[in-house]
């Protein structure tokens, strides 16, 4: 199907923010733009990193909500899979040909376990993570009542204090139950420190991973101690990969927003004291935004306020530009500082989001950019699917 079959129909403006081969200047705001060329970068980057460490990389659907986007880091990373929150993000994926998918949270309502057990149906490895013995029951009769086989991480609260058991002992009791269970198989660890990703310091952020990496390595070893191995010690984010790919434990990554990028991430310090935007990844992600009104001589206003887009990690920033700022938003505008009267109504920036995740799941589609034409267009898949 070419393109232009496929989007037969739809209209600039209504349907879609923009077709391919229009020129990138004429797509209609605010929209999603995807940089192509860093995308692509970033994502055999980290495809290579991991290569080079023995690691695999499962990468984060939550993060873009997007089958493309996940078949292009199988394809050009070399990803393994995928990881996503939810039991309907997983069935997209599946649905789109994923073959491989973790829900790397629990699953405990009934109807979404069914679900669950009913994923590998459509091609894929169905896999979950568990921090309660009397889970296991559960997802073990839904497993057998569809002939099907959910395979099962025990997650460890490393740090991020939400999710997860905290000792070696809980890992083993609940690894065993699930060794022991019709229709499910024990698949190994969850471990991701989410509450250390976004501190500053590089430094702050190896602390807080050596704490997660010593209780993952004596998990492991109880668990071998009872006869279980694990095919999956799973973790590790934008903000740390580094540190469980050079662990000795961990193998399987587990970052997202790398591809992307935002500008919480953007913040934080590299080994060197760098910002982790200017050399280790390249931002391919942003709001396409357009000055809508100048009536006052010192701030400009745009379309991007905060219907297209989260501010939950701070206000975006217009990227490549220091003479202007964006100050403040409200439902439909965005108030940009033009001390000296710079930008004129029509005039577009682009806005690196402060936060990637939540920015991408209240937009419906990805237009993919490159050499100022629209290559591509690619839809949200996975948006608004929060069960």
């Amino acid at each position: 199907m070419n393109a232009h079959t496929k989007f037969e129909g739809m209209e600039v403006g209504f349907d879609v923010p923009a077709l391919p081969g229009m020129d990138a200047a004429d797509v209609q705001t605010p929209a999603l733009i995807l940089d192509l060329d860093a995308l692509e970068r970033n994502i055999k980057k980290m495809g290579d990193y991991a290569k080079a460490h023995g690691m695999r990389h499962r990468v984060h659907g939550k993060m873009h909500k997007s089958v493309d986007v996940a078949k292009l880091q199988v394809e050009l990373g070399g990803a393994c899979g995928v990881c996503c929150q939810k039991v309907s993000e997983a069935e997209v994926f599946a649905r789109g040909g994923i073959k491989d998918v973790l829900v790397s949270n629990q699953v405990r309502d009934p109807q979404k376990i069914d679900r669950l057990a009913r994923l590998p149906k459509l091609g894929a490895r169905a896999i979950c993570c568990v921090d309660d013995p009397a889970n296991v029951a559960d997802l073990s009769a839904a497993a057998v009542r569809h002939g099907t086989q959910i395979e099962c991480l025990v997650e460890i609260d490393c740090g991020a204090g939400r999710c997860g058991v905290t000792t070696t002992e809980a890992v083993v009791q609940i690894a065993s139950l699930i060794d022991a269970a019709d229709g499910l198989k024990f698949a190994g660890i969850q471990a991701y420190q989410g509450a250390m990703q976004h501190m500053d310091s590089y430094a702050d952020r190896e602390a807080k991973l050596a704490v997660a990496i010593g209780m993952v390595s004596d998990a492991v070893a109880g668990l071998k101690s009872v006869g279980l191995d694990c095919d999956i010690v799973g973790g590790g984010g934008t903000g740390s990969y580094y540190f469980e790919s050079n662990s000795g434990v961990y193998n399987e990554l587990q970052c997202g927003s790398y591809a992307f990028m935002d500008a919480d991430y953007g913040r934080i310090l590299d080994k060197d004291g760098n910002r982790i935007d200017q050399g280790e990844w390249e931002n391919a992600f942003f709001i396409l935004t357009q000055v809508m009104s100048h009536a006052k001589t010192d701030k400009a206003i745009v379309d991007a306020g905060l219907k297209a887009q989260s501010i939950d990690s701070g206000l975006p920033v217009i990227f490549g530009r220091t003479d202007v700022e964006y100050v403040k938003c409200s439902d439909e505008h965005g108030v940009v500082a033009d001390p000296d009267g710079v930008l004129s109504v029509g005039d577009k920036l682009h806005l690196v989001p402060g936060h990637c995740d939540p920015t991408a799941n209240v937009h419906d589609w990805y237009v993919g950019v490159r050499g100022g034409k629209v290559e591509t267009l690619w839809p949200i898949s996975a948006r608004g699917k929060a069960f």
